[in-house]
């Protein structure tokens, strides 16, 4: 096994830092004394997600979007290494402007790439499970066969644009000797995680808390697996550290296949409708992908990694189950609904007063 290099501190620019796992890898890396030089069009990103380092002395946060080449340029030159995180995400971006997000993708991790080149940097760029497309036969090794639908279905635009962008990142490995890592991401969950861009157990929750009935798409037959945002940063940093790797692809994702059906039942067995909710814990509903998506939609029907590459590169694992995820999950939007009630409450109650 290859082991970690030792920790020099160093400055580090991350795309999308503002982003959710962006912005957990900021606290992370100012956390061990590095400083952080965050890129961010606040597109889907937020400033909050920063506030608990936004005043920090090693943190700069520049607005901006890396489709400016010039400002990535300046940004490239001041930095030792690069954690290319930004990108438009989310099913339901990719399937209403699949256009956007593919040339967004593509152009942004060019110009990424470039920039790393010219100035000697090293990149990790965060690809996809989606790269992998409809292959079934898991766990899925970093080596595994890419089975995709015609590219008249949108759904496919993602998956091919991260793909690209992955050949693009090993072509200037070979031919002009770029140190880039390629991470592998499968559903990454957690604080901060933004719930309108589809994210599964941020809607099942929200529903379940709400007492309403918990919307499955498909048959629910689809499996997936979750990967706990702090999880997932500490392998980043493993990664960033390690001093081999570069030409590689890594998954980077957690352990627990699970139907989405079966997802949906256990966040009815955990979960404690508020106050004012229905009396009786919710059904679950299926959602025709038709219905949720439109005419033509297709889906990967498992999605579980093999993590024994990146375990023999730097010892990572995940080790935050799914029922701490869900819990976590279930406490946070509990919170929120307990204040956007109050908040609709006091708004009547003024109302009333007027």
């Amino acid at each position: 096994m290859s082991g970690r290099g030792s920790h020099i501190t160093t400055t580090h620019l991350i795309t999308g830092g503002a982003g959710f796992i962006g912005s957990h890898l900021a606290e992370a890396l100012i956390g061990r004394g590095d400083s952080v030089v965050v890129v961010d069009n606040l597109a889907t990103g937020r400033l909050s997600n920063l506030e608990g380092v936004i005043e920090h002395p090693n943190l700069r946060f520049v607005q901006g979007t890396v489709l400016d080449a010039l400002m990535v340029d300046e940004l490239m030159h001041d930095c030792d290494t690069v954690v290319h995180l930004a990108a438009a995400t989310g099913v339901p971006l990719i399937v209403q402007q699949p256009s956007h997000s593919f040339t967004h993708n593509l152009r942004s991790s060019r110009t990424v790439i470039e920039a790393a080149h010219r100035y000697k940097r090293r990149l990790l760029l965060a690809s996809s499970s989606e790269v992998y497309g409809k292959n079934a036969e898991v766990p899925l090794a970093e080596n595994a066969n890419r089975v995709l639908g015609s590219p008249i279905i949108a759904r496919w635009a993602y998956s091919i644009a991260k793909a690209v962008e992955e050949i693009i990142a090993y072509a200037y490995h070979r031919e002009r000797g770029l140190d880039v890592t390629v991470m592998r991401l499968f559903n990454t969950v957690g604080p901060r995680q933004n719930r309108e861009i589809g994210t599964v157990i941020a809607r099942l929750a929200r529903q379940a808390v709400a007492g309403e009935p918990l919307t499955v798409f498909g048959d629910g037959s689809q499996t997936r697996c979750f990967c706990h945002v702090h999880d997932v940063v500490d392998a980043i940093v493993r990664l960033l550290d390690s001093s081999d790797g570069t030409g590689e692809a890594y998954n980077i994702g957690g352990l627990e296949e699970i139907s989405v059906y079966d997802l949906a039942r256990r966040v009815l067995d955990l979960a404690e409708p508020l106050p004012g909710a229905r009396a009786t814990k919710p059904g679950i509903q299926l959602v025709p992908y038709d219905t949720a998506y439109g005419p033509g939609f297709e889906d990967m029907q498992r999605r579980l990694p093999d993590l024994s590459k990146i375990e023999a590169l730097t010892g990572w694992q995940p080790t935050t189950t799914l029922d701490e995820i869900l819990a976590e999950a279930l406490a946070k939007t509990a919170g929120e609904l307990k204040v956007e009630s109050e908040l609709v409450a006091l708004a009547l109650e003024r109302q009333r007063a007027r």
